[in-house]
C-alpha cells in the first residue's frame, strides 16, 4: 500500500515533449502563435521556452504513426502566462496567424484553446488572483466553465510577439481510459491531491494550486498511448527527499521505474511517460 504522503506544495510541471512528423511547421507554430522562444534546434529536435526556461521539447520521428482516435494521450498542454496583458497578446497572435478553438473563464483562470499543426491540444491561460478561487469546505478548489469576454482580453494586450519570462507549463491535461486507474496512479502513488472531480474527469495538484494534472475520459479512449503526440512530461520536485518518497511509492505498487539524470522515469496505466526530477 502507498504511504499516502503527498507531493510537496512546491512541486510543479517542468517540460513536456511531443513526437512530431513536421518539425519545421511545429516549431513555427509554437514560436509565432504560442510565442515561445526557440532555445536549441537540431535536425530532429528543438527546445522552446520562455526566457532561459525550457518548456517544450519537439522530437521528430518520421516513422511514428499518427495517434489513433482510440489511444490515450494528450488532451492539451497548458502554458500559463503571468498576466492578462500577455494573454491578450496571445489572443492577438492567434487571431492574426491561426484559429481559436474556444475560450473559457474557469473561475480560477482565463483560458484560450487551439490545436497545433500535429493535432495536439494547446491551452494558453492566466490565473486569476488566488484569493478569489472558489473553494469547498475542505479547501479543495472548484473549477467551472463560463464564457470569456474576448474583446476585454484583447483590450488588455501588450502587443508582445513572445510570451514573457515567467511563463510556465502550468498543467498538462491527459486523455485516459479509466478514471479510477488514473486516480490510483496520480493521487495515491505519485501524491497529487484531488481538487475537482466529476464522473468523467479528475483535476489534481500539488499544494493548493487548482491543478497540475487533469485527466478525462470524454472521448472514450481505450488503447495505450503511442505514436505521435505526447512523448513525456516532467514533474519537478524540490529535493532528493521528495523524489525518494515517490520512488518508494512506485516500488510499493510494483510500477516499473527507470533512472534518469537527476531523476526517474515511469509510465501511468495508459502508457503515458512521466519523468520526475529534482528542481
Amino acid at each position: 500500500m502507498s504511504d499516502g504522503s503527498p507531493l510537496p506544495g512546491t512541486a510543479r510541471i517542468g517540460r513536456t515533449a511531443l513526437t512530431v512528423a513536421d518539425l519545421d511547421r511545429t516549431v513555427e507554430f509554437y514560436r509565432d502563435v504560442v510565442g515561445l522562444t526557440v532555445q536549441t534546434r537540431a535536425a530532429t529536435t528543438a527546445t522552446l521556452g520562455a526566457g532561459e526556461t525550457p518548456l517544450l521539447v519537439l522530437e521528430r520521428d518520421d516513422d511514428a504513426p499518427p495517434r489513433s482516435r482510440a489511444q490515450a494521450g494528450l488532451f492539451h498542454n497548458a502554458f500559463e502566462v503571468p498576466s492578462r496583458a500577455a494573454l491578450g497578446a496571445a489572443l492577438d497572435r492567434i487571431r492574426e496567424r491561426w484559429q481559436l478553438d474556444g475560450a473559457s473563464d474557469h473561475f480560477v483562470s482565463e483560458a484560450l484553446y487551439l490545436t497545433d499543426p500535429e493535432d495536439n491540444g494547446v491551452e494558453i491561460y492566466t490565473d486569476t488572483p488566488r484569493e478569489t478561487w472558489p473553494r469547498a469546505d475542505d479547501g479543495t478548489i472548484q473549477l467551472g466553465t463560463a464564457p470569456l469576454d474576448l474583446d476585454d482580453v484583447s483590450a488588455a494586450s501588450d502587443g508582445s510577439a513572445a510570451v514573457p519570462s515567467g511563463t510556465t507549463v502550468g498543467h498538462v491535461h491527459l486523455e485516459v481510459s479509466d478514471i479510477d486507474a488514473a486516480r490510483s496512479f496520480y493521487a495515491e502513488t505519485l501524491g497529487f491531491r484531488t481538487q475537482t472531480e466529476t464522473e468523467s474527469a479528475l483535476f489534481l495538484a500539488a499544494g493548493d494550486y487548482h491543478h497540475h494534472v487533469g485527466v478525462n475520459t470524454w472521448n472514450g479512449r481505450s488503447r495505450p498511448a503511442g505514436g505521435r503526440g505526447l512523448s513525456w512530461f516532467e514533474v519537478v520536485v524540490p529535493d532528493d527527499e521528495a523524489l525518494a518518497a515517490v520512488r518508494r511509492r512506485l516500488a510499493e505498487t510494483d510500477v516499473a521505474v527507470t533512472d534518469r539524470d537527476r531523476g526517474i522515469e515511469t509510465s501511468d496505466p495508459d502508457g503515458i511517460t512521466v519523468r520526475l526530477r529534482t528542481d
